[in-house]
């Protein structure tokens, strides 16, 4: 069973399969910046950070949509750095960001995102996963996506895309292949429509289509853990189109992994992915027999 995995990962996404230098310190691998967690909704940038660690980001900071911190510090992961988002979008020292869940779609989330805005349009080199209510911001105040660059990516589930594309979402699950490359089109950046098949559009490439994954992934928080992972290969330094598509499958892949294991699909819960992707990825890299 390993080597199958191993196998699919060297052919598709050898990134994913090297080994870690013996010199390495924590900067090596990079600063990830998750953005989101209004008021109520802390746990899904928590979910997002834990899993940018725990897939091998060398430093992790959570900022809060929040006039002030929700806690001092995460009990159960004391590693990850806190800070309220508008100190966190002042940070200079960030490689990949992930922004949006968690946000909400209020007063405060917007401010939030107008702050955001005014930074990606001048720091044009920034690493940028824009996720959940980042996306229905941009839906519903089209002048928030002039802060999209072409080297970031949107990953939008069926609903937000038809939010997005001012569709319906019965109409982007009809017809998905269109959509994502509809995506892809009109906002020039790398999208990855979530859901059954999730689909990864590269600029004029053929969509990337997964074929891994499992019913256990239709669950709260399981998109909050795809982009902590995807924010992670980026500030590894994985370039973006090589990070979506490696996420996208690595995420699934986790959740294989765990109803081998006997952990679902039924019941499976979110967090449980983090450690079952660290797990395999921590495979893919030498040869094993278990």
């Amino acid at each position: 069973m390993w080597e199958t995995y191993q196998h699919f990962a060297r052919q598709h996404f050898p990134e994913l399969c090297q080994q870690r230098p013996v010199d390495s310190h924590k900067g090596t691998f990079g600063t990830v910046a998750i953005i989101g967690g209004n008021i109520g909704m802390s746990g899904a940038v928590i979910m997002a950070a834990r899993a940018a660690l725990k897939l091998g980001a060398g430093k992790v900071k959570i900022g809060f949509a929040q006039d002030s911190l929700p806690l001092p510090v995460l009990e159960n992961q004391p590693e990850i750095m806190l800070y309220t988002a508008d100190a966190l979008l002042q940070h200079q020292d960030i490689s990949a960001w992930s922004i949006g869940c968690g946000l909400d779609t209020d007063t405060r989330a917007l401010h939030t995102m107008h702050l955001a805005r005014e930074r990606f349009q001048t720091d044009t080199h920034a690493q940028v996963v824009w996720d959940a209510d980042a996306l229905n911001l941009f839906s519903l105040h089209e002048d928030l996506q002039a802060a999209i660059q072409s080297q970031h990516i949107i990953t939008p589930h069926p609903t937000e895309a038809a939010r997005l594309l001012h569709t319906t979402t019965a109409s982007i699950q009809a017809d998905r292949k269109t959509a994502v490359a509809q995506l892809q089109q009109r906002f020039g950046c790398i999208s990855v429509l979530k859901g059954h098949h999730s689909l990864v559009q590269v600029a004029a490439q053929n969509a990337y289509v997964n074929l891994s994954g499992n019913a256990g992934l239709a669950t709260a928080g399981s998109g909050d853990i795809l982009s902590g992972f995807m924010t992670s290969l980026l500030a590894q330094g994985m370039d973006a189109d090589i990070a979506a598509p490696a996420a996208v499958w690595l995420h699934a892949a986790a959740a294989e992994v765990l109803a081998l294991q006997k952990i679902g699909p039924i019941g499976m819960v979110a967090t449980e992915l983090i450690d079952a992707a660290r797990f395999l990825r921590n495979q893919l890299s030498v040869a094993i027999e278990i």
